[in-house]
């Protein structure tokens, strides 16, 4: 018989072991329930078995099921390194004419750009020579800048080597028609460092007296939707694609190159007609919506572009979750109308109304167009301190954008996040002499 107290050196043993066995499991489980916070993982675990029988102890855990996003949790890391001032201008497309690569590179590096917008005077010769140009617009491999083009096509062609269709032809043709050339356009346009094209035009007119009229793929709702649906069904997983220019060109008079053009449509009515195309387009997974100077004034007297109103129905009612961009911003100047003469307000107006980019095309001199991006940028950070902008819309804007960036990224959906210092902080308080 045992000394009263006496504890044998089987119970000693199996003592240690539950110990052991506790600690472990313990860590186990704080592992699992703070991984998501750590490196923005979703998991699901299935219910734990813990037999027991006589003596014996033992846990069974099934495996956690882990899905993780690398892009979006890339994305968000990228964010929160940023301060205010990096996180607007990441906000801004910007554009310098000329093919000089090292005039280009420097123009991005001196404003921060979170994307450049290639126009006519940027298209070199070949095709190779515009891969080589493209190259250097982005400082960061792991976020590349965004570059983009207006290539929809007829009328409408930045690449003298684009040989695809354009609206003009097939409007009347059947939408395989459209999906073909959009795939087709979109291989270049990847060839070549293109990775966002604002070139699917979703107005739709059957007035061959509108400026917009050859440049739309219907002239009824139905007919531009379908074609506007393939086009980017066409360009799906190449090149990012854009509609435009949102809410509708189709019923409106005049070009906004150089006015503010006008509709007395009512919403109702534009639900019927100019919405059906984006709706379309949205649907089929356009990650941008271009937003246009135009204003529908039973709806809203300003620009759409600078409208909130206009912003809310295209996220409310019609599902919209990705990037909302401007039409060129100097638009609103060339429209000659007093109340848009200053660049800096109409800048604080369109983040305002919920655009997430800018748009400004910019002559080489800067008296050209009187745009000078760091007073944009001035205006906007001035504008976040007095609260005319929040910080959070800032913040959920330049998300949207650093996410679209990072999927450029060669190796964006193989990244994995190193163990962050929670985890490592874990694996250290494991104790070394447990028995």
């Amino acid at each position: 018989m045992s000394q009263k107290g006496a504890v044998s050196p089987l119970t000693a043993r199996r003592n240690r072991t539950r110990r052991v066995v506790g600690i472990v499991g313990l860590i186990g489980l704080f592992v699992l329930l703070i991984w998501p916070t750590i490196a923005g993982f979703s998991t699901s675990i299935p219910e734990a078995a813990l037999p027991t029988t006589g003596n014996s102890f033992s846990v069974v855990v099934a495996e956690p099921t882990v899905t993780f996003d690398p892009v979006a949790t890339y994305a968000s890391e990228a964010l929160h390194k940023m301060d205010l001032e990096q996180k607007i201008r990441s906000l801004l497309v910007l554009h310098y004419p000329g093919t000089d690569a090292a005039t280009l590179q420097s123009f991005m590096a001196t404003y921060g750009a979170g994307g450049f917008i290639l126009m006519g005077s940027n298209i070199p010769a070949s095709p190779d020579e515009l891969a080589s140009l493209t190259s250097v617009l982005s400082s960061d491999p792991e976020l590349p800048a965004i570059v983009a083009i207006d290539e929809e096509g007829g009328d409408v062609t930045r690449l003298p080597y684009d040989g695809f269709a354009g609206a003009n032809t097939l409007r009347s043709e059947d939408p395989a028609a459209t999906l073909a050339a959009f795939q087709g356009r979109a291989a270049l346009l990847k060839s070549v460092g293109v990775n966002l094209n604002f070139g699917i035009v979703a107005d739709v007119t059957a007035n061959p007296q509108s400026f917009i009229f050859s440049r739309t793929l219907g002239d009824t709702p139905d007919s531009a939707a379908a074609r506007v649906a393939a086009a980017v069904d066409g360009e799906q997983s190449v090149v990012a694609s854009t509609l435009k220019h949102f809410p509708g060109h189709g019923s409106t008079s005049g070009d906004s190159h150089v006015s503010i053009p006008t509709s007395g449509m009512t919403e109702q009515d534009w639900r019927l007609s100019d919405a059906v195309p984006f709706a379309a387009g949205i649907d089929a997974g356009a990650p941008l919506v271009m937003f246009g100077h135009l204003a529908y004034t039973a709806v809203d007297s300003l620009p759409a572009s600078l409208s909130p109103a206009w912003h809310t129905l295209l996220r409310d009612e019609l599902g919209f979750t990705g990037i909302t961009i401007t039409d060129d911003m100097t638009m609103l100047q060339g429209s000659g109308l007093p109340e848009f003469s200053d660049p800096v307000q109409n800048a604080i107006s369109a983040v305002a109304a919920g655009n997430d980019l800018l748009l400004y095309v910019l002559a080489a001199d800067p008296s050209i167009d009187g745009v000078d991006p760091n007073a944009i940028v001035a205006g906007l950070m001035a504008a976040v301190t007095n609260g005319s902008i929040s910080v959070g819309q800032i913040d959920a804007s330049a998300l949207r954008v650093l996410t679209l960036r990072r999927s450029f990224a060669t190796d964006a959906l193989t990244w994995h996040p190193p163990c962050a210092a929670p985890c490592r902080a874990l694996v250290d308080a494991v104790p070394t002499n447990a028995q």
